[in-house]
Parts: C-alpha cells; sequence; structure tokens
C-alpha cells in the first residue's frame, strides 16, 4: 500500500485545463461553484484529520502512508477551489464555504486530538465513505464535463486508497491485540474523561447541520433519487455491525440510539433528540440493509468490505 501511495501521487498541473467550461443556468452555476468550495473545505479538513492519525500512531509505516494521505487532501482542496473558479463563469456572487463546515471544523479536530483513536476513524471512514461512495460520484455526474471527470477520476483513485485503509484501521481499532494495549493503560482521571465527553457532544451538536448543509442539501440536488447517500449510509452501518467493532462502547451507543430511534413508541417521543445525538439525517438513522445484506457482510473480512465499498461508487 505505501508503495502505491507514493507511486499514484500527481499534481493539479497534471490536468488539462485549457477546456472551455460548459453553459450553465445560473442556478446549476452557483450550485457547482458552492460544491466545489467547500469540496475544498471538506478535503482540508479530512487532511489534519489524517495529520491526527499519522500523529498518533506508532506504526512507521502507517506514518508515511498517513503522511501520503495529507498530501492528497491538499492536492483535493486545491483541485476542488480551482474547479470553484473555473465553473464560476458570470461571477454571480461571491461565495465561501457553508457556515455548518466553518463551526464544525474545530469541534471535530478537536474530537479527533482528545478523543479513543477508534471514535475518530469511525468519523473519519463515515465521512470517507459518504465523500466517496456519494458525493464526489454524483457531484461529477451532475457536472457532467470533461474537466470535471478528469479531476475526479484522479481523485477517487486516491479515496480508493483512504477507504482501504480506513477499514484496515477500523479492523485494527476492534481487534482483541488493541483491547488489550486500551487494557495496559490507565484509565482516564475524572477530569480527562468529562474534557473528552464535552468534546463528543460538542462535535455531535454541529455534526447534523454539517452534514444536512454541506452532504445531504448537495446530494438531494446532484442525485434526486437518493440512491449514493442511502449506499453509503448503509455500508456505514454494515461496518460498525461486525461483531468485533459493535462491541466498542461508542458503537454501542450508536447502535443503541439508532435502535431507540426506530423503535415505534421511543422513535416518535424523542426523535429529534436521537436524532441531534446520531448527528444524522432521518435517511441515514433509518435501518437500510436487509437481513441478507448484514448476514453476508458479518461473513465478509474488513478488506472485502472495503473493495465492496469502493466497488459500489463505480455500480
Amino acid at each position: 500500500m505505501l508503495e502505491k501511495c507514493v507511486r499514484d501521487q500527481w499534481s493539479a498541473t497534471d490536468l488539462d485545463w485549457s477546456h472551455a467550461p460548459p453553459k450553465m443556468s445560473r442556478d446549476k452555476e452557483e450550485a457547482v461553484v458552492q460544491c466545489f468550495t467547500d469540496m475544498a473545505g471538506i478535503e482540508l479538513l479530512a487532511g489534519a484529520l489524517f495529520e491526527v492519525q499519522r500523529d498518533k500512531t506508532d506504526d512507521p509505516t502507517l506514518k508515511k502512508i498517513f503522511a501520503t494521505f495529507v498530501a492528497d487532501e491538499k492536492r483535493h482542496a486545491v483541485v476542488a477551489a480551482r474547479l470553484a473558479k473555473y465553473y464560476d463563469v458570470h461571477h454571480y456572487r461571491d461565495y465561501s464555504e457553508s457556515p455548518a463546515l466553518t463551526q464544525f471544523r474545530p469541534h471535530f479536530l478537536a474530537l479527533a486530538r482528545k478523543a479513543s483513536p477508534e471514535i475518530a476513524n469511525a468519523y473519519i471512514t463515515s465521512g470517507e465513505l459518504i465523500l466517496d461512495v456519494a458525493l464526489l460520484r454524483s457531484l461529477d455526474d451532475y457536472v457532467d464535463d470533461e474537466m470535471s471527470h478528469q479531476a475526479m477520476e484522479l481523485i477517487n483513485r486516491d479515496e480508493s486508497r483512504h477507504i482501504a485503509i480506513d477499514f484496515h484501521m477500523t479492523e485494527y481499532y476492534s481487534s482483541d491485540e488493541y483491547l488489550e494495549i486500551l487494557r495496559s493503560r490507565k484509565r482516564p482521571t475524572p477530569r480527562q474523561l468529562a474534557s473528552g465527553i464535552g468534546a463528543l457532544a460538542r462535535m455531535m451538536w454541529h455534526a447534523r447541520p454539517f452534514l444536512q448543509q454541506v452532504f445531504i442539501a448537495p446530494m438531494d440536488r446532484t442525485d434526486p433519487s437518493g440512491r449514493r447517500i442511502k449506499e453509503a449510509f448503509k455500508r456505514i452501518q454494515l461496518v460498525m455491525r461486525k461483531p468485533t467493532v459493535a462491541r466498542q462502547p461508542f458503537s454501542k451507543f450508536m447502535l443503541g440510539t439508532q435502535a431507540l430511534y426506530n423503535h415505534p413508541v421511543a422513535g416518535k417521543l424523542f426523535g429529534p433528540l436521537l436524532l441531534r445525538a446520531l448527528g444524522a439525517d432521518d435517511r441515514a438513522a433509518k435501518f437500510l440493509f436487509a437481513r441478507e445484506e448484514l448476514e453476508k457482510s458479518q461473513q465478509m473480512t474488513f478488506e472485502e468490505l472495503a473493495e465492496e465499498a469502493v466497488a459500489a461508487k463505480y455500480s
């Protein structure tokens, strides 16, 4: 994987920017430019999260892999920002990243730095699945332009590597080996525990508006059928139900909260509060998998789940 990460590096200048932008309606041009503006911010956030993972791991090979991921995400941000300018033909208005992204970023990064690595990895994996399986592909289809196709082909190639490592880390953080490492560590002090819970609560409070404004709303436009976003959410639900993942305290909380949301009585009484706790949209909180899909995923390795998730974005 490290060899592939190094070999497959590229530059924004490798793209052919000489193509003329396509003609778009005002509404579509504004939507496309805003999407790429937010994409630049999302990619920078992902890069910062990979920096945290790089700094937290003791494995020298993983450190190098995460360093290439940081470079990937910074490059993606540069390309996204350049695409925003490329499609901003008429300069109908000034563009800046969505407020929910700006407000979410510091709380997410604070959680990633303070919380246990498995919690940060769970959110990183979920974000990468939504970005890769759903948003990037749907945005590219919506733009339907050679310049976007060029960029997205290379970005998707990078993101496929990221998903492979995300699932690898999920497997590691849910393993017996890692649980033994946790048991050997000092228990957090009450102050440290309170600080971590506070960071998690603040992040989850801002997660739902971030998801809605930056992912769901653009997806409602670029993929009105909702097929891709549901596919991404389904992948997240299935990996969280892998037996070793489901036994983790954070997974138990999320799965329990989702079960309450789908309960005929508790869901009606506490639905909005439970959605806020999940940091999710209604479509993400509902059960999206069939029993046969769950049974199949339980038998699959994490590597096979990653390969299937990558394949799903091209289906």
